[in-house]
């Protein structure tokens, strides 16, 4: 959690930390400031301190709403700057971001950065200031040690705004549903009311507008995928592919708050109409793992100790897995699951190369997703819910949606 910032930057050697860029759609930034409508900000935060927010002056309001010590860039006139720096903007602003760090109260001593900027200007914004500034060390954070390892955990307020965008993620699976379920059949092609054929394009279409209604965005896309595509785990699906009855659906959509806020993650495979015995054995044999999986987790394990289970679950049912056969692209070819907040994927992670810290923890909110995949077959299967570790240490899924497979024509 954020009030474990300071201690995990102590544990890191960590004197400081400089987080750039929007308070949108930027999850450091949001992260610290909570968010809102900043198009640009630096927050240089020395450890044991709250930081300070370095804002445009027309945006004083916005970073107001942060709680954080505020200081305007209209405190370091850009007029007097150039005037120093012989007219050279560029060195104008490593001179501002000097003063800045001054200001914070650090002059020396490691510092992470974080955040998001164009690459190539960062760099030389960076290296410049470090070049003036030789008794800080500006350092990134590579193995996600620091803001990846306090957002492992939420707190209530992070845990609801979460479970707030479950629900609208389940209001919208229920309109495409509704949608599937109700659209006119022939030649077990589903077909719109002006005779077209109904497509995962205009699925598509519908999920965006209606999670723009429910007041939620979706920045990464939809996974809606039918028949080979399904089988693909990440594929997500061909536009102009027609909704065919008894092909498998992979259904995985990923919203988040307006603003580029927390996200939930959410997974469900329909056929409409009916489902094929293979499909159908498939689809059991996941929600079979599905199931075992759920009923072991206990707080305090490595989340990779569940992937390695799952695994051997599904080599037993006979299918490869990525445990005993890492290249494979058919059968369980994934991890478990990972992390869900203001990162669609984050700490803690299952794969294999999951940290010791990946660990299952009160406050975590985490995925389970287990699948198998096929697309020599032209099927796929994957079923997902986000959990939460509550303190008490029950696992608690956070919004409830049906795990039916077939979705009857009600037509």
């Amino acid at each position: 959690m954020k009030t474990d910032l300071d201690q995990i930057l102590s544990e890191n050697h960590l004197d400081g930390m400089l987080v750039v860029g929007p308070a949108m759609h930027n999850p450091a930034m949001v992260y610290m400031t909570g968010g809102g409508h900043i198009t640009n900000a630096d927050l240089i935060k020395r450890r044991s301190e709250p930081g300070v927010l370095f804002h445009a002056a027309m945006e004083r309001d916005e970073a107001a709403k942060s709680g954080l010590t505020l200081r305007s860039y209209a405190s370091y006139p850009m007029a007097e700057l150039l005037q120093q720096t012989g007219g050279d903007r560029f060195q104008a602003t490593v001179l501002r971001y000097c003063r800045m760090f001054a200001d914070a109260g650090l002059t020396e001593g490691r510092v992470a950065l974080y955040g998001k900027t164009d690459l190539g200007l960062g760099y030389s914004l960076m290296s410049a200031v470090q070049e003036k500034m030789p008794g800080l060390s500006l350092v990134g954070d590579l193995d996600n040690l620091v803001l990846q390892r306090a957002m492992m955990t939420k707190d209530a307020v992070e845990v609801e705004r979460i479970r707030a965008v479950g629900k609208a993620t389940v209001e919208v699976v229920g309109r495409v549903a509704e949608l599937l379920t109700t659209s006119p059949v022939k030649d077990e092609v589903l077909h719109l009311p002006d005779g077209m054929p109904l497509t995962i394009g205009y699925v598509k279409k519908k999920i965006n507008l209606w999670l723009a209604e429910c007041g939620v965005e979706n920045p990464q896309g939809t996974i809606f995928a039918i028949g080979r595509d399904a089988g693909v785990p990440h594929s997500s699906g061909t536009a102009d592919d027609p909704i065919r009855l008894g092909r498998t659906i992979v259904f995985d959509i990923y919203p988040c708050e307006e603003g580029g806020g927390y996200f939930h993650d959410f997974t469900r495979t329909w056929c409409v109409g009916y489902a094929t015995d293979d499909v159908l054995q498939l689809y059991e044999q996941v929600k079979d793992v599905f199931g075992k999986i759920s009923a072991q987790l206990k707080v305090g394990q490595p989340f990779r100790d569940y992937q390695n289970l799952t695994c051997k679950l599904f080599e037993a049912m006979g299918h490869p897995t990525v445990l005993s056969t890492p290249e494979t692209e058919e059968g369980y070819v994934h991890s478990l699951g990972h992390g869900v907040g203001l990162n669609i994927h984050e700490r803690p992670f299952s794969g294999s190369s999951a940290a010791l810290e990946d660990v299952l923890s009160p406050g975590c909110v985490v995925t389970l997703e287990p699948g198998l995949y096929y697309p020599s077959r032209g099927m796929g299967i994957r079923l997902e819910n986000t959990l939460y570790v509550r303190p008490d240490g029950v696992f608690e899924t956070l919004v409830d949606y049906p795990m039916d497979l077939v979705l009857p024509v009600k037509g």
